[in-house]
């Protein structure tokens, strides 16, 4: 008999669509009787035909722990989830008892009042029901009264995200709801107040940590008098996933970071049931679907657990606020509407793994300042998960999975298991500056890049199945792309980027080149022999190529090599790639790289796979590379663009 009771099936099937009756729900599933994981385990072993079962099905994550390649019942027997509902400690399921429906927001950091205000209003009218707004030039109480014009702010939180002095932030904001004659009580909201996360980007604290908790203080005091439901301070875990690291790395950090604060505070006198509520923790949602509903589920439990050590009078102090905001470093500008499919299954994610508010970045952002159609898609986008697809409708709907539940446990324990090492160092202020936490992420980023580099970990239009008609360069806004943050520090600061900058900036040199006069570079196929290996390695290439923009001159093929060359040479192409079979090589390639080399030596000639018995031989006949499926395209790519003169060595 299957694990699901019969009367939570007749709810899920309600409508009266299907309402079997127990006798028919019994008959149902004891025509397919269980199998055992002993049989599952025999008839796999017996189609892998010898193949090392680890390598071949055990999926390696970068959090460092293994994903079987399916889970059965017994594998969630152990984990002491039965009992676990939502809206109860340790908050795995969630906070909400009845209903799954989160805020939506959306950010503008618009520094113009008056625009940014427009802007904000126009999103409220059509479906969001939080802002972000820029209050880094904001001084006097005019400018935070435009700024908030027409907006109501008992019913929209109002989320700051920069400021010159958060208490001066807050003190403007209170006063205009006091200007208003507004209940504070019924203001919501947050402050992006998050001196450590200053600390990492800049490599030294604005002031001092001794003033930061001072202004924590002083922040929490007066919230708790005028705005109770405001949350003062922000652990920003999107930094560490933007500057490349790992989930477990994400949690843990964050983690510490908060801890931080409560050891701090509490030190000061301030209860946790005081600190714990005014944290919100921001999270980065990446395109690893599953680990991040599971990233988030253990994030609650992780928080939870935490506080419970300040022992709270209050369980509602173990509750955990998660903003969910997509991750940037996936985000990528060529084929930029690929950003759309990203940004929808992060927020399919983000929704299901409770997040409490979210926000869906414009698909543009990587480039240029969105506008009303970027910002129209990423409001929408998140309309369509409520209203269409009625994701606020079911509480945790992933519990019970033996899959998400497995991948709950493993990143909560090897989370939990970083954050003890970090505070075993001292704690996360003294890990950053120690430079610990920093030369991990780099460590887990040099990972990540790597595997783009050699195409195991594929972002679609840029190390894979690029666009060849696509120019970006005019489209790029200055300061908005690729950014670096060159100023001296006194600690090693974190570089938040994107993972597809190296391959974008081969590409936009390419562009450049062109647009100052240069040749377009050209690459001649040159197919020749079996018809199936020669289209598929004529692919490859041209997907490989592609990646830096360069002109793949395609044909049919050719059924002698006297009239490829004749075409190769024609085409003026800077690099003629021979595709065909690994067998045929010895005979054919000799004979194409002396027609060619002798009336053109400077054409680059390469052959596409890496035949390892006649490699040798090829590059006595003149075969200046081989390009196959362990190539390092970045490598590869910087140095032909090098050669061409199209990027400085």
């Amino acid at each position: 008999m299957p694990s699901i009771p019969y009367n939570q099936l007749v709810y899920i099937l309600n409508n009266n669509l299907i309402m079997p009756s127990q006798k028919e729900y019994e008959k149902l599933f004891s025509e397919f009787p269980p199998v055992l994981t002993s049989e599952w385990e025999k008839r796999i072993m017996k189609d892998l035909k010898g193949a090392d079962y680890e390598k071949k099905l055990v999926w390696k994550t970068d959090e460092g722990f293994d994903v079987k390649p399916y889970y059965r019942k017994e594998d969630i027997t152990e984990l002491g989830i039965s009992g676990a509902v939502p809206d109860h400690p340790p908050y795995t399921r969630g906070i909400r008892r009845d209903h799954n429906d989160w805020i939506i927001r959306q950010d503008f950091m618009c520094q113009d009042v008056i625009r940014a205000n427009s802007a904000a209003t126009d999103a409220l009218n059509k479906g969001v029901n939080a802002i972000g707004l820029c209050a880094k030039d904001i001084t006097t109480h005019k400018q935070i009264s435009q700024l908030l014009h027409n907006i109501d702010l008992t019913k929209t939180a109002v989320h700051f995200m920069s400021s010159r002095s958060y208490p001066l932030t807050m003190e403007l904001f209170i006063y205009e709801i006091q200007d208003q004659e507004l209940d504070g009580k019924k203001a919501s909201g947050s402050l992006n107040f998050d001196p450590i996360s200053y600390l990492l980007l800049h490599g030294d604290f604005y002031v001092s940590w001794n003033n930061n908790i001072e202004e924590a203080e002083y922040l929490i005091k007066t919230a708790q008098k005028k705005v109770p439901q405001f949350r003062i301070i922000t652990v920003n875990g999107q930094y560490f996933r933007n500057s490349g690291s790992t989930i477990v790395q994400e949690l843990a950090f964050s983690l510490a970071s908060a801890n931080e604060w409560l050891a701090a505070l509490t030190d000061r006198g301030l209860s946790v049931d005081a600190i714990a509520p005014r944290i919100q923790f921001t999270f980065a949602t990446g395109s690893d679907y599953f680990l991040e509903i599971a990233k988030l589920r253990a994030a609650r439990r992780l928080w939870s657990q935490l506080v419970e050590l300040y022992n709270p009078a209050k369980k509602d102090s173990q509750k955990m606020f998660i903003h969910s905001v997509n991750s940037g470093w996936n985000k990528t500008i060529f084929d930029s509407y690929v950003n759309m499919l990203r940004t929808t299954v992060e927020g399919m994610a983000a929704a299901l793994g409770n997040s409490d508010s979210i926000t869906v970045l414009p698909f543009d952002s990587a480039y240029r300042e969105e506008n009303d159609f970027s910002l129209r898609i990423a409001r929408n986008q998140q309309l369509i998960l409520k209203e269409e697809s009625y994701l606020d409708k079911i509480v945790d709907p992933s519990a019970g999975s033996y899959y998400i539940e497995n991948l709950t446990n493993s990143i909560a324990v090897y989370a939990w298991n970083l954050f003890r090492s970090v505070e075993k160092k001292g704690g996360a202020i003294e890990c950053i500056k120690k430079g610990f936490i920093q030369d991990e992420i780099e460590k887990a980023c040099r990972k990540k890049e790597t595997d783009l580099a050699h195409r195991k970990m594929i972002m679609i239009g840029t190390n894979q199945y690029p666009n060849l008609d696509e120019n970006m360069l005019q489209m790029i806004e200055p300061d908005v792309s690729i950014k670096s943050n060159s100023i001296p520090a006194k600690y090693k600061k974190l570089k938040p980027g994107r993972g597809s900058q190296s391959l974008e900036k081969l590409r936009l040199a390419t562009e450049t080149f062109i647009k100052n006069g240069g040749n377009p570079p050209k690459v001649f196929l040159f197919k020749f022999g079996s018809l199936s290996m020669r289209k598929t390695r004529a692919n490859f290439i041209a997907n490989f190529f592609g990646c830096a923009g360069y002109m793949i001159i395609d044909n049919p093929g050719f059924k002698n090599p006297e009239k490829g060359i004749k075409a190769a040479l024609d085409s003026n192409a800077m690099i003629v790639v021979i595709c065909s079979s690994d067998d045929e090589y010895p005979s054919v390639v000799p004979v194409i790289t002396n027609g060619i080399k002798k009336q053109k030596p400077s054409i680059k000639i390469i052959v596409a796979g890496y035949p390892e018995n006649s490699v040798d031989q090829l590059k006595v006949a003149g075969v200046d590379d081989f390009i196959h499926i362990r190539s390092n395209v970045l490598e590869v790519l910087t140095k032909f663009q090098e050669e061409f003169g199209i990027m400085k060595k």
